[in-house]
């Protein structure tokens, strides 16, 4: 496997609060996760944080993540812990009261690919060169589109196109859609909406074909991102399958 993850301020924004990370151990289980963070007193940073950091300490805690069941449960667990954590801070600083984040993820394993994800930050999966979303953006025309009140071409340029329905640390209780993957494929790619937002899917295709490195891919996809506008941070991780890769 070949990874790589970044993320960005991009052009507009003057802080970063989104934050990502891929984490890997030996028997080949690999955790990617995006978090992008949003409200507060400049605390969406922390809110980012706070779910990165426990997501790290608890996936090195394990010797294995295990069978599909059992990562079906530290998924769900750890979102809840990770919810009360951020609404824990908010209790003890009043001034973030509001903050949150996106949280999208994907667990990959010689057996088993999952993905979790809550708001609107994107999963999609490679396969034979083209790449598919795996996830599902809980936000309010995403809902108006499900119930026939939106079309998806209304729902691109609404005005309230980023009115998120779910995140952690504005619901409680809080639950994880988790989207059970074909294991055969050719690579996972997260990013928070501040790539998504700037280039279109078809554009992301022609990047993960015209670049023959994991880091290449994440690099190019951010500097396209911010010559469209980067009017959001953007964060990207990568996993490229190599050829010889179970």
């Amino acid at each position: 496997m070949e990874t790589f993850y970044m993320t960005d301020t991009g052009q507009v924004r003057t802080h970063n609060e989104d934050n990502v990370i891929i984490l890997s151990n030996d028997k080949n289980e690999y955790l990617l996760a995006v978090a992008d963070g949003m409200g507060g007193h400049k605390a969406g940073e922390v809110a980012s944080a706070i779910v990165i950091n426990h997501l790290t300490e608890e996936f090195y805690g394990l010797d294995s993540i295990g069978n599909k069941e059992s990562a079906v449960e530290f998924l769900r667990n750890i979102v809840t812990e990770m919810n009360q954590k951020i609404f824990e801070y908010t209790k003890e600083n009043p001034d973030s009261k509001g903050m949150g984040t996106t949280f999208v993820c994907a667990i990959q394993t010689d057996d088993y690919l999952l993905y979790g994800n809550i708001g609107d930050s994107s999963g999609f999966v490679i396969k034979n060169h083209k790449i598919h979303k795996v996830t599902k953006d809980h936000t309010l025309v995403n809902l108006l589109v499900s119930t026939g009140e939106l079309t998806p071409e209304e729902a691109k340029y609404h005005p309230r196109k980023n009115v998120l329905m779910r995140a952690l640390g504005a619901n409680d209780p809080i639950d994880i859609d988790i989207f059970d993957v074909d294991i055969k494929n050719d690579g996972i790619l997260l990013c928070s909406d501040g790539l998504t937002n700037m280039i279109t899917e078809e554009q992301i295709e022609r990047v993960l074909n015209e670049e023959s490195t994991a880091q290449g891919v994440v690099e190019k996809l951010i500097r396209k991102a911010n010559a469209r506008g980067g009017n959001d941070n953007i964060s990207v991780a990568y996993l490229k399958r190599e050829s010889g890769d179970v």
